[in-house]
C-alpha cells in the first residue's frame, strides 16, 4: 500500500478522493454500497441560510456523455444541518465538509458562522459558482470583484478550512482563483457545471424547467483538467480538482495536472461504489509504478 494521504490546509486526509456536493447527500445514502470512513471527505449537498425550495421539474436531463441539471440548491437550511443532519453523520471516521451557498457576501456569511461552530465540521466548501439559481451563486463567481467580496465576507466569520468553488463559466478563472486566495481562501476547488441546455424538439421547449442548467460528467473533463492545471500553477494555495471524474485513470490525470486532492460527482449516479474504486485504483498505478506516495505525481505533468 502506497502513501495515499494529503493535505489541504490544517485538513488531513486519508487519500485524496472525496465526494462532490449534490451527488452524495449527506453521507448515510451510500452507506450500504462503501464504508464512508474510506474516503478523504465528504462534501454534503449545498446549504443556505434560510430553506429553499429548488426550481421546479423536470430539472435533471441525460446529455451526451454527461447531464444537466437545474436542482437549485434545494435544501432544508443550515439550522436543520445543524440540528437533525449534523448528530447523525459527526461521527463519521472522515472529515465532513458542508458546501456553503447563499444570494448576498452576508447571507453566505450567517450560514458559514453557524457551520463554524459544529465541532465535528473541520472545513466548508464555498459554492460562488452554481449555475442553477435565479438569484446569487452564479453571479459572484464570474468576477474577480464578486468573488472577493463573498470570500472576504465569510472570512470575517470563519475560522476553519475554507474552500472556495470556481465557475468554469469565466473568461480567466486562473484571475479568480488569485483574487479568492488574496482574502484569505485556504484552497480552491473547480470546476463546478458548464452552463448548457437541452431542447425536446416535439414539444419545442427546453427540456428544464428554467431553460438552462449545469453540464457535468465526463463531457467536461477536458475543460476541468485544463483549468486546474492553469489554476494549479497561478496560486500558492492546494486544489481540489472534479468534473467528469469516472475512473482512477481520470483521477490521477488531474492528480498529474496540479491538484491535491479530487471529488467524484456525476458518477455516484452511476454506480455508488466508485469512489472506492478510484481510491483503489489510484493505489494500484501507484505500487505498479514504484511509487511510495501519492505526493510523488501531484503537480508533475512534464510541459
Amino acid at each position: 500500500m502506497s502513501d495515499l494521504s494529503v493535505k489541504i490546509h490544517s485538513l488531513q486526509l486519508k487519500n485524496p478522493v472525496m465526494t462532490a456536493s449534490g451527488t452524495f447527500g449527506y453521507g448515510p445514502e451510500f452507506a450500504d454500497f462503501i464504508p464512508l470512513d474510506g474516503l478523504g471527505g465528504i462534501i454534503v449537498k449545498g446549504t443556505t441560510l434560510h430553506p429553499r425550495e429548488g426550481n421546479d421539474y423536470p430539472r435533471m436531463v441525460e446529455t451526451a456523455s454527461g447531464m444537466l441539471n437545474c436542482v437549485g440548491l434545494q435544501n432544508k437550511g443550515v439550522d436543520y444541518f445543524c440540528e437533525h443532519i449534523y448528530p447523525e453523520i459527526k461521527d463519521v471516521d472522515t472529515n465532513i465538509i458542508v458546501n456553503v451557498s447563499g444570494s448576498s457576501p452576508d447571507d453566505y456569511a450567517e450560514c458559514a458562522a453557524r457551520v463554524d461552530a459544529l465541532e465535528k465540521v473541520p472545513a466548508i466548501e464555498l459554492n460562488i459558482s452554481c449555475p442553477n439559481v435565479k438569484q446569487g451563486g452564479m453571479a459572484f463567481g464570474v468576477t474577480c470583484e464578486g468573488a472577493a467580496s463573498v470570500v472576504k465576507a465569510v472570512r470575517k466569520r470563519y475560522h476553519k478550512t475554507l474552500i472556495v468553488k470556481l465557475s468554469p463559466n469565466v473568461t480567466n478563472i486562473a484571475e479568480i482563483a488569485q483574487a479568492v486566495e488574496a482574502e484569505g481562501a485556504d484552497s480552491v476547488s473547480l470546476i463546478n457545471t458548464l452552463m448548457g441546455m437541452a431542447i425536446d424538439i416535439e414539444k419545442r421547449k427546453p427540456k428544464l424547467s428554467i431553460g438552462t442548467g449545469g453540464l457535468s460528467g465526463p463531457a467536461v473533463k477536458p475543460v476541468a483538467l485544463r483549468m486546474v492545471w492553469q489554476v494549479a500553477k497561478a496560486v500558492k494555495i492546494p486544489v481540489i480538482g472534479l468534473g467528469g471524474i469516472m475512473t482512477a485513470t481520470d483521477a490521477i490525470e488531474f492528480l498529474m495536472a496540479g491538484a491535491t486532492a479530487i471529488e467524484i460527482g456525476t458518477a455516484n449516479f452511476i454506480d455508488p461504489a466508485v469512489t472506492i474504486k478510484v481510491r483503489d485504483g489510484i493505489d494500484d498505478w501507484l505500487d505498479r509504478h514504484g511509487c511510495k506516495s501519492v505526493q510523488e505525481i501531484i503537480g508533475v505533468l512534464d510541459y
